[in-house]
């Protein structure tokens, strides 16, 4: 029989968090109210905290949080009496939940001020972060995996939450040249006991060659995302039929599409570990017959559409949700493309150790920004996006783990500029958000272009 939860991290610590968690959770059978992030790993974390509730008889309600906000997080408390239970968010407001009066439980991967040390917090407040037990939270274990390790330690029938697992993780790219650290261990247990599935194939998703490669946006490939005439042309010069389902090609069909799209990608100047793409193994779900990576994008999808109850509604086995998440996901990925084009067309804006842009679609602004850095930006500086509101005004950043190497840290960089403006800011060292004040954008940039500019080498620098 494949190992329990606690043999997975041999620290002390590990244990000991999930069992205050787990003793707060067991001793407060009532209502407990679930907060989440809105984005992919967040209904992916909320979806495997609920189904744990579920089997456990216990009323829930949820609710969403849209950005690093400090007055939500107190509205939400205040008209919380209850019990509480806050995954994915949270790591920076553990002073506000010590003045909660009934259980609090933080699932979150975030560094926070003072990792990995958290501040004392009372008895009532279980504060559990894989940051404090030496795991990188950027890469090795997100909220949703967390998450389904908590709901195992809760009853190991929750094993069966890896799908949601692995879809927050997907969706936090951290499957980004293959799993590693605690969820590459999560996810050989889950294979181990017929979860999932490894499988061969490319990440291209459509009913044909044409539409999939028309519509990819992870890679986006330039001069062909967005471009069904030249997406077909280039099948044609491949001698593959544009109609044929990418599921139809044989070995050697495939192995030379992937040599195409590879090149492709060198030509367009991506980096390695982004042209690598093809090579990330891949896993399906059995009991949805679905790939990973098309649920993961469906959940996220959901958030990015405004709708993250409907994510959360199709883990619970909801067929309505399900038609409307494929909606979703549609919408999603037409508004990612539809900003990447933007940007391959009329770039972005230029700082000293920095490149910034302005989205018109403020929840998937995050996104574009990803997957421009990864595929069509400069990468030797980071990328922030703004979201065109007056006040508050939501940015996201986002960098590469190879910045990461070389010194960047948007978390910190994040937070201190956001709070040098009257703002709020968070993350992880690769990608990161704030919400500043109106008007502050540009003292904004000054700082935080300050900042990164101390942390890495500057593009040309020896």
């Amino acid at each position: 029989m494949p190992s329990g939860p606690e043999q997975f991290v041999d620290r002390p610590e590990y244990a000991r968090e999930f069992l205050r968690a787990r003793a707060l959770l067991l001793s407060h059978p009532g209502r407990w109210r679930v907060i989440y992030h809105y984005d992919g790993d967040g209904i992916a974390s909320a979806s495997s905290a609920i189904r744990m509730l579920r089997r456990l008889g216990y009323p829930f309600h949820a609710a969403p949080l849209l950005g690093v906000e400090r007055a939500r997080i107190d509205a939400l408390l205040t008209s919380s009496p209850g019990a509480v239970l806050v995954v994915d968010t949270g790591a920076s407001w553990l002073d506000r939940f010590a003045r909660h009066p009934a259980p609090v439980i933080v699932l979150d991967h975030h560094q926070y001020p003072g990792a990995p040390r958290p501040p004392e917090l009372p008895e009532h407040v279980a504060f559990v972060d894989p940051v404090d037990w030496g795991v990188d939270g950027m890469s090795e274990m997100c909220a949703a995996t967390l998450t389904w390790l908590f709901s195992v330690f809760i009853d190991p029938e929750n094993w069966d939450n890896a799908v949601w697992g692995v879809s927050g993780a997907i969706s936090d790219r951290q499957h980004d040249g293959g799993f590693r650290g605690l969820n590459a261990k999560l996810v050989e247990e889950a294979r181990s006991r017929g979860l999932l599935e490894r499988i061969d194939g490319l990440p291209l998703f459509g009913t044909s060659l044409s539409e999939a490669l028309a519509r990819s946006i992870d890679p986006f490939l330039r001069g062909i995302s967005g471009r069904p005439v030249e997406a077909d042309r280039f099948l044609q010069a491949l001698r593959l039929d544009p109609h044929r389902s990418p599921d139809a090609l044989d070995r050697e069909e495939r192995a030379r599409l992937t040599d195409a799209l590879v090149a492709r990608l060198v030509q367009q100047g991506t980096r390695p570990e982004f042209v690598e793409v093809f090579q990330v193994p891949r896993y399906r779900v059995p009991a949805w017959r679905l790939d990973a990576e098309e649920i993961a994008n469906r959940q996220n999808a959901t958030g990015r559409a405004g709708e993250p109850s409907i994510g959360v509604a199709l883990a619970l086995g909801d067929e309505r949700a399900m038609a409307r998440a494929r909606d979703s996901e549609e919408g999603w990925r037409t508004g990612v493309l539809n900003g990447l084009r933007r940007i391959e067309e009329g770039g972005v804006n230029s700082r000293t150790a920095l490149q910034w842009f302005e989205s018109p679609e403020p929840t998937l602004a995050g996104t574009q920004a990803g997957l421009a850095m990864n595929y069509l930006l400069d990468p030797n500086r980071p990328v922030v996006v703004f979201s065109p509101s007056e006040d508050p005004i939501k940015v996201s950043g986002r960098g590469t783990r190879w910045l990461v190497g070389r010194g960047l840290d948007l978390a910190t960089a994040f937070r201190e500029s956001a709070a040098a403006v009257g703002g709020e800011g968070g993350g992880h060292r690769v990608a990161s958000g704030a919400t500043i004040p109106g008007g502050t954008r540009d003292r904004f940039l000054d700082e935080l272009d300050r900042r990164i500019a101390a942390q890495i080498p500057l593009p040309g620098a020896p």
